[in-house]
């Protein structure tokens, strides 16, 4: 792997996995590993969407992502969980 892009471990992304939506509807969602990846990468970095690296994919589908999990709470809920799950982070 590029130490230049992020990456979540196996285990870092089984402590998410169970807190993601579920209710999709149309067409199943894209690689939720690769696009929250792709997230955490542009937050760290400070950077644009338009600038995330293509390995993460669609630059759009990064930010629609983003934005609608925000909009749901899903992101709130998933920082609840692990910080109520104690212990330093993975």
């Amino acid at each position: 792997m590029n130490r230049e892009y992020f990456w979540l471990s196996d285990e870092q992304f089984g402590l998410l996995e169970p807190h993601l939506p579920t209710d999709t509807r149309g067409k199943p969602r894209v690689d939720d590993r690769r696009v929250i990846s792709g997230i955490i990468h542009v937050v760290k970095s400070g950077g644009r969407w338009v600038d995330a690296p293509s390995v993460y994919g669609p630059r759009k589908t990064l930010y629609n992502r983003f934005q609608r999990w925000s909009a749901k709470g899903v992101w709130s809920a998933i920082f609840h969980a692990l910080a109520n799950a104690g212990g330093p982070p993975a």
